[in-house]
Parts: C-alpha cells; sequence; structure tokens
C-alpha cells in the first residue's frame, strides 16, 4: 500500500481499536498531512479512557484531534444510527477544515463480513463488499487498507508498541456481523479468502460492465416504460436499483423487495408504490420518482382574497366558460380548495357524480388524484371540481373564477 498517493491534507476516522490505530500511525510514518477525528458514543465502559488515551497519543505526535462526544441516543438500529452520526461529522469537518476526505481503516476482514452479510440479507448493493473509495455527502471516503487482514493490523501495532482498545461488544454473537464474523470468517484459510475475493471482485466487474449498459435508460429523470418491460430481469432490477438510488428514494434495497416492485411495474398500467418519502409511478409512457405529496388546502375569507395567481398545485384565474369555471356568492365563504378526498361528491345538472368516478373515467394515474383540488363552500359542498365542472347552484355564462390543476408541459404536477 502506497499511503503516499493521498497528497494534500486528510481526515482519519479513528477509534482506539487496532485497525484504526494501526491506519493513523501508518499515515503519520509516512509523513501524510493528516488530522484525526473520533465520535465517543459514551455506549462502552471504556469509552472515555478511549477519547483520553487518543488524545494524548495525538498530542504527543503533533496531530490535530477532532471530537465528538455529545449525547447519541439513537431512536432505532444502533449500528446504522452511529454510522450516520459519525459520516455526518466526518463530512461537517472536511467542509469545515478543507480536508481532502476521510480514511476510513475498514480492512480485509470487514471486507469479506460485509460481502457475506449482503449475501445472507439478499440485498443488491451498489458495491459487493466494501468500495476502496466512495462519496458520502459529496466527502471523499477512502478505505486503504483493505489489502490487510485484522491480524496484520493487530501485529503491527505490537511490532510499534501502539497501545490499542478491543471493543468489548465484538464477542457477543447478538449481532449478526459478529456471527459471521466468528463462524465464517475466522476460521477460513488463506485460500478461502482468496476464493472469496475473487468473486466479490468478478461480481463487482460484472456489476459494473451491466449498469455502464442500463444507465443509458434513465433519461430526464424518467425511463421509458416499453423499453423497460423488454430488458432481461437482471437488468431491469439493476436500472430499478439505479433509478431508486438517483431519485433520491434509496439504495439498500434486498433483491426480493426489487423483484417485488418489478413485478407491479411489469403487470400493472396504473400504480403507485410509496418508498419512504418518494413514489414510483407511471407518467405518459414513462417511469417517474415523484415525492409523495401531502394533502393541502387552503382557505379563502372572501372573494378579495381570491387573487388571481397559484397557489401550490392548483392556480385562480379569470373566469371564463368552461369545465374549470365556478360563480361564487358571499354565502359561500369562507371557501375552501383542497386535495380530492375519498367521498367527495358533486351535484351535475345531469346527476351527482362521485369525484373518483371522473377519475376512473377520465384514466387520471392514481399518483395525480391525491393531488387533484375541489372547491368547497362554507356549506362543506363540493361546488366545483376542475376538469369536470361546477354544480347546478355555481352554473352562469359569465364565471367569477377557473380553478386549474397546475401541471407541466409532461403533465407532472409542479409546486408554485
Amino acid at each position: 500500500m502506497d499511503l503516499k498517493q493521498y497528497t494534500g491534507r486528510w481526515l482519519v476516522g479513528v477509534s482506539a481499536g487496532p485497525d484504526s490505530m494501526a491506519l493513523l500511525a501508518m499515515c503519520v510514518e509516512a509523513g501524510l498531512d493528516v488530522a484525526a477525528a473520533h465520535v465517543n458514543y459514551h455506549h462502552q465502559k471504556q469509552a472515555e479512557q478511549e477519547e483520553e488515551y487518543l488524545r494524548s497519543w495525538c498530542t504527543e505526535r503533533q496531530v490535530m484531534l477532532h471530537v465528538r462526544n455529545d449525547a447519541f441516543a439513537p431512536a432505532g438500529n444502533f449500528e446504522a444510527a452511529a454510522r450516520e452520526w459519525r459520516y455526518a461529522f466526518f463530512a461537517q469537518l472536511c467542509r469545515e477544515y478543507g480536508y481532502r476526505g476521510v480514511m476510513i481503516a475498514h480492512q480485509q476482514d470487514d471486507q469479506i463480513e460485509t460481502f457475506l452479510l449482503q449475501q445472507e440479507r439478499g440485498q443488491i448493493p451498489e458495491t459487493w463488499g466494501l468500495a476502496a473509495e466512495t462519496v458520502y455527502a459529496g466527502m471523499r471516503v477512502v478505505r486503504p487498507l483493505l489489502g490487510y487482514t485484522r491480524k496484520q493490523l493487530t501485529d503491527y501495532c505490537e511490532a510499534k508498541g501502539i497501545t490499542y482498545y478491543l471493543d468489548e461488544t465484538n464477542d457477543s454473537d447478538e449481532y449478526t456481523r459478529n456471527r459471521i464474523r466468528h463462524t465464517a470468517v475466522e476460521p477460513m484459510t488463506p485460500f478461502e479468502r482468496q476464493m472469496v475475493l475473487r468473486e466479490i471482485a468478478a461480481l463487482n466487474a460484472e456489476w459494473k460492465e451491466r449498469r455502464c449498459r442500463v444507465k443509458t435508460e434513465i433519461r430526464e429523470e424518467k425511463i421509458d416504460l416499453a423499453r423497460y418491460r423488454r430488458l432481461e430481469m437482471t437488468d431491469r432490477l439493476t436500472l430499478l436499483r439505479m433509478f431508486l438510488k438517483d431519485s433520491g428514494a434509496g439504495a439498500s434495497w434486498s433483491a426480493k423487495y426489487l423483484e417485488q416492485i418489478d413485478e407491479i411495474i411489469l403487470k400493472q398500467k396504473d400504480f403507485q408504490i410509496e418508498l419512504n418519502d418518494r413514489q414510483l409511478v407511471p407518467d405518459q409512457g414513462f417511469l417517474r420518482c415523484l415525492p409523495v405529496y401531502k394533502p393541502y388546502e387552503t382557505v379563502f375569507a372572501d372573494k378579495a382574497a381570491m387573487r388571481w395567481q397559484a397557489y401550490g398545485h392548483f392556480a385562480i384565474q379569470p373566469g371564463t366558460p368552461g369545465v374549470n369555471a365556478v360563480t361564487l356568492q358571499d354565502s359561500d365563504f369562507p371557501l375552501t380548495i383542497r386535495s380530492w378526498q375519498a367521498g367527495d361528491k358533486i351535484r351535475l345538472r345531469f346527476g351527482t357524480k362521485s369525484v373518483h368516478r371522473f377519475f376512473i373515467d377520465r384514466h387520471i394515474p392514481r399518483w395525480q388524484r391525491a393531488l387533484w383540488p375541489v372547491v368547497v363552500n362554507a356549506g362543506g359542498m363540493v361546488i366545483l371540481v376542475p376538469g369536470l365542472g361546477c354544480d347546478t347552484d355555481h352554473y352562469s355564462i359569465k364565471p367569477d373564477y377557473c380553478v386549474l390543476q397546475l401541471t407541466d408541459s409532461e403533465g407532472v404536477v409542479r409546486n408554485a
């Protein structure tokens, strides 16, 4: 490993374990311009002792040490929350001090453990195992020690007389990673290790080739559904995963879950698949990943309050005859324009009509229905549904207003 390739000033993420102590010591020995960053979660009995040791070690070698030791109380999975907490700290330091990126002390055992964990969970990851270099929140993340085993790094620390601390939770098989480490990785022979590492490399090469081939299907943040449905399944799942990641819907989806999404896309013409705060929807022959829109409501006290302008997902314009027009009386106020709700009905000249039936008749996609505006008067009556028309009591040949649903040229609702 040639650490001297890392020119400029770098941050080194450290615990007091043998891996990170070895990385930090190697960087100092190679004459690199580095600073260290440590996160104290106050989760272990020796946490304060480790922090004090790192402060002393760095002071002796004139290495700047950044420490985050404020209260950490994750609501969910500790490991996942701790990682976000840690990497957010690193990213903040890189922005504030201008570091080129952060070095992380993951090594070969971590590489194999991660790969076996991915397989056990049935994941389709962005990288099998651990990437030698990646990006987090605009920060470069490099892992220079992937060629070293945990034992080699421990031996290095002992040979150099470097004190290190062992994480007491590593002995417990309560965590899946620990179980894999103890039952699968540690008993491996050198030959078996090399076989697994070759498998990781081969899978990553295949994955890279497939991504390069299918990424051209994503154009202007959408995918042609007809073309998607003609692809082979492995290509579809790869494309789907890339699309979700690029669209902000996340990257950690299991193969089984992606297959379920894929089946819906293949078999259904109209679908709405929610993924965290995003949703996969069909739109004019394309697959899009849009925000999950929330219900809205705007109340107007009187006619003077109804200005001719855009209001989020709808707009008010001067009245012209048509299916968007309405004539209002003072008794209609306060007037509410809100998103459609199940059960909404309107009394038209030819009878009462369900707004839901209107959506079905007009083939309005499900995702777009949730945003459709309806106008409700002070008595709680739906008096206008844009595109369908107003009720009999609010019709005239010279209407006061038009209420329009706002869409862009491609039919996607936009925010004003």
